[in-house]
């Protein structure tokens, strides 16, 4: 399992997820879509909240989160929602680290964040 597992250093020159690797992580991570942005794959998801200083704590939290595993999401937090972008950029596409950081956000919003735990 995804949330199982932790990120390896990712290299220039490692092969981004195929399409059966995809597919696979896809049914792993509900809630989660692949979004193309400049041509670049994106594991993508809105989380919803109350107001601003709930979607605040999320995003200060997913950032602890990325500081601990050295792997950084792209985050848009508005009024009542934050949306979440995991890519490696070194690679232009999607890795095995940003499957695993999805999994892990999705983990930490279950715990903290959903609405029958506020």
């Amino acid at each position: 399992m995804l949330i199982d597992k932790n990120c390896s250093a990712c290299r220039g020159d490692s092969p981004p997820l195929g399409q059966q690797e995809l597919a696979n992580v896809l049914a792993e991570l509900p809630g989660w879509s692949l979004e193309y942005v400049d041509g670049v794959a994106q594991l993508v998801q809105t989380y919803k909240f109350r107001n601003f200083l709930q979607a605040l704590a999320f995003t200060q939290a997913v950032g602890a989160l990325a500081e601990e595993y050295g792997h950084h999401p792209a985050l848009l937090t508005e009024w009542g929602k934050v949306k979440v972008s995991w890519w490696t950029h070194k690679i232009r596409g999607l890795h095995e680290n940003d499957a695993i950081m999805a999994a892990k956000t999705g983990q930490l919003f279950s715990a903290r964040f959903a609405p029958d735990k506020s």
